[in-house]
C-alpha cells in the first residue's frame, strides 16, 4: 500500500501473476498439458510458479525431460529432488532410446541438442499432450523473442513465425485441431534478472553449478567447456582447472561456462545486471551454428 492508499505490486509480483494466471488457464482449457523440466534455472522457477498456481493441491500434470544423456549430473540430482518433493509424475524421452528405436537418427555428425527435436514430437504424440509448458523467455534469443505466449504448433508439430495468433489484452486463443498441440510460455515477459531476483526471493533450489566452482575445462570456439568423456579434446586444445559457473544449462557438449567468482545470489545478481549479452549468446554453442540457428530449430519443433 503506498502513501496515497493505492495497492501497487511490485514488478516481481505482476510477474508472478500474469505466470499464475497463464497456469490456470492453460490448466482449465487443454485436455492434457505436460511440463517441459530440463532441471534449469527457467524450468525450475516455471515448475515453482506451477506449485504456487495450484497449492494447496498438486501440480496437475506431469513433467517431461527430454534427455540428451548428455547432461549434468548436478541437474538431473536437482530434477529429482524437485520431481521427489512436489510428488509429480516424471516423463523422461530418452534420445538414446529414441536412435534405438528408430525415431530419430544419428549419422555421427548432427549434435543431440538437435536430434531432442524428434524425440521431443514423438513424446508429445505417444502421450497425447495437447499443451506442453516452456521456460523460453522472450529476451533470450531472437527467435524467442517473435514467440507468443500461447504458440500454435501444427499437426507435424512444427512452429510458423508468420501465422501467429494475435494476444491482445492478453488473451489467449487455445483452440487446436486433432493432432495439434500448443506450447505455453509463461515465463516470455521475465527477464534473466528477474528469474534471479525470484529464485533469491523464494529461496528457490537450483544446480550448484550455476554458483563459482573449481572445474576442468577447455576452451574451443572463444567458450569454455567441461572436460568429460563426450567432449574429447581436438588438436591444440588443452585443460586447465579454473573457477566457473553456468549461466544456462543443457547439453554438456554444447553449454559452455564462463570464470566467475559469482558464488552466492547477490553476486550473481550484480553478474548478470552487467552483461550486456543473454545468457545463450554467451554460452550456447548450438546458437552459434547460424544466425537463424534457434529459429531453424524452432521451426521443426524445438522448444
Amino acid at each position: 500500500m503506498t502513501d496515497d492508499g493505492i495497492y501497487r505490486l511490485s514488478q516481481l509480483d505482476e510477474l508472478e501473476a500474469e505466470s499464475i494466471h497463464i497456469f490456470r488457464e492453460v490448466a482449465a482449457e487443454f485436455e492434457k498439458p505436460v511440463l517441459m523440466f530440463s532441471g534449469g534455472k527457467d524450468s525450475i522457477v516455471m515448475l515453482r510458479l506451477a506449485e504456487k498456481a495450484f497449492y494447496p493441491a498438486k501440480v496437475p500434470f506431469p513433467v517431461l525431460q527430454v534427455d540428451t544423456g548428455y547432461d549434468f549430473p548436478e541437474v538431473l540430482a536437482t530434477r529429482d529432488r524437485w520431481v521427489e518433493r512436489l510428488g509429480l509424475r516424471l516423463h523422461v524421452a530418452s534420445v538414446e532410446q529414441a536412435i534405438k528405436d528408430g525415431i530419430v537418427v544419428d549419422d555421427g555428425k548432427t549434435p543431440r541438442n538437435r536430434l531432442q527435436i524428434g524425440t521431443l514430437l514423438n513424446a508429445i504424440e505417444e502421450e497425447g499432450y495437447t499443451a506442453a509448458f516452456g521456460g523460453g523467455r522472450r529476451d533470450e534469443e531472437k527467435a524467442r523473442a517473435k514467440e507468443r505466449v500461447y504458440s500454435h504448433r501444427d499437426e507435424f508439430g512444427q512452429w510458423d513465425p508468420k501465422n501467429q495468433r494475435p494476444e491482445l489484452w492478453s488473451l489467449y486463443n487455445g483452440r487446436i485441431h486433432e493432432g495439434e498441440h500448443m506450447r505455453v510460455f509463461p515465463l516470455s515477459n521475465w527477464t534473466e534478472l528477474d528469474v534471479w531476483d525470484y529464485i533469491r526471493r523464494e529461496a528457490i533450489d537450483i544446480p550448484s553449478i550455476y554458483y563459482a566452482h573449481q572445474r576442468r575445462v577447455f576452451e574451443r570456439n572463444g567458450m569454455l567447456f567441461s572436460e568429460s568423456e563426450y567432449n574429447p579434446l581436438r588438436d591444440g586444445e588443452t585443460v586447465t582447472e579454473r573457477q566457473v559457473r553456468f549461466r544456462t544449462v543443457g547439453d554438456l557438449t554444447l553449454t559452455g561456462c564462463l570464470e566467475s567468482d559469482a558464488d552466492d545470489l547477490d553476486k550473481i545478481i550484480e553478474e548478470v545486471a552487467a552483461s550486456r549479452i543473454t545468457e545463450r549468446g554467451a554460452t550456447r554453442g548450438d546458437d552459434k551454428f547460424s544466425e537463424a540457428a534457434m529459429e531453424d530449430r524452432k521451426k521443426e519443433g524445438y522448444f
